[in-house]
């Protein structure tokens, strides 16, 4: 009897650990930037999140519910977006449970800003690009923060290497003879090794870790198993 009930412990402790290493929930956006034009699809995925969930959002002082239930991984997809779709957005459990939440801005420009959809932390590079929604070429671009000229590129995109809380702000860019996008948020998080990083490259590296721990706590204890029914084995042909 002491080998089924050491295994299940054994088990137990194992679902105990996941189970605490899945409690972040990410909300992640396809395509993968906060300004979309007129008439885009986008899709908003909530991963890490069980049971019953919504993917809410406030958009002209306006509610908006999309439910989802039943899977880990869940997605809301709205078709065609109108500039009224403009807003914040996040997924959220009947239990309470909630990821980041983001804003979404919907332009019947010409031009938007590509950048960052979740916090970067410091140090990180950051890259933003001045897209064009009638070409694919690269056209020189302005660059500003918070109202004030930066730079101008001929590629249409700027890298800021090494960023840091000073490079927090609100920025646009302008393609002459084209036009202006809106004004996005970067927000940059300040380094801290209690915090973990909230960008997209930690997520997966989070995942394969998480799968890796299950890998090999699996065999660990199937090889426990194993060990210990050979034992017995030897112990009843004594």
């Amino acid at each position: 009897m002491e080998v089924p009930v050491l295994c299940f412990r054994l088990l137990i402790r194992v679902f105990i650990l996941l189970g605490v290493q899945s409690d972040d929930a990410a909300f992640r956006i396809v395509p993968n930037r906060l300004q979309l034009f007129e008439f885009e699809s986008v899709s908003f995925h909530c991963d890490g999140l069980s049971g019953s969930v919504q993917l809410r959002g406030i958009r002209n002082t306006k509610d908006f519910i999309c439910d989802i239930n039943g899977t880990s991984k869940v997605s809301c997809t709205i078709q065609r977006v109108y500039l009224t779709d403009s807003g914040e957005y996040w997924c959220e459990t009947d239990g309470g449970q909630r990821s980041n939440s983001v804003n979404i801005t919907i332009t019947v420009g010409s031009v938007i800003l590509e950048s960052p959809v979740v916090p970067v932390m410091e140090g990180d590079c950051v890259t933003l690009r001045c897209r064009n929604k009638t070409t694919s070429s690269c056209l020189t671009a302005d660059f500003y923060k918070n109202g004030l000229f930066m730079r101008s590129s001929p590629t249409g995109e700027i890298t800021i290497h090494s960023v840091s809380k000073s490079d927090e702000g609100l920025y646009k860019c302008n393609i002459s003879d084209v036009g202006e996008s809106p004004e996005s948020r970067l927000t940059v998080r300040a380094l801290d090794r209690e915090t973990c990083p909230s960008t997209d490259h930690s997520f997966y590296v989070l995942l394969l870790l998480r799968t890796v721990f299950t890998i090999v706590m699996v065999a660990l204890l199937l090889l426990l198993v194993g060990l210990l029914h050979c034992g017995k084995l030897r112990v009843t042909q004594k």
